[in-house]
């Protein structure tokens, strides 16, 4: 199972665009770690990292919408907190079962689905606001 970036997720935003890719990048990591069996250490410190960037990547995207008067910037701010509670309870399941297929499975659900449809929507919306508003970002 590999978890790969591709450029229909662009949103048009490079410093977003990168931050995604690196995400995705992270987040193959943690799928490849589990499926290699790999021990808490590897794939909690891959959890530890994406838990970190998560935050800071959202913190960013947050900024830009403030900056610029985005008006779906309240439910876009609701779906980031909802994805952090999220990934910390798939970090509790994961201390508490460990790598395993079970856990590939969560995480693709609970991190890579939402990925993939949070930026297909809501981000790919705010891209679309900056542009039509001849927003360079």
């Amino acid at each position: 199972m590999s978890v790969i970036w591709k450029p229909d997720l662009a949103v048009g935003v490079k410093a977003i665009d990168e931050q995604h890719k690196e995400i995705f990048r992270r987040v193959d990591v943690l799928l490849e770690s589990c499926k290699a069996g790999k021990g808490k250490a590897v794939v909690g410190e891959t959890l530890d990292f994406l838990e970190d960037y998560v935050i800071q990547h959202f913190m960013a995207e947050e900024n830009i919408q403030l900056h610029y008067s985005y008006p779906g910037y309240a439910a876009h701010k609701q779906e980031h907190e909802g994805f952090i509670k999220n990934v910390e309870a798939l970090r509790k399941k994961f201390e508490k079962e460990g790598p395993s297929l079970k856990m590939i499975i969560e995480t693709d659900r609970v991190v890579v689905d939402w990925l993939v449809k949070h930026i297909k929507k809501t981000d790919m919306d705010l891209g679309k606001f900056l542009k039509l508003s001849n927003i360079k970002h």
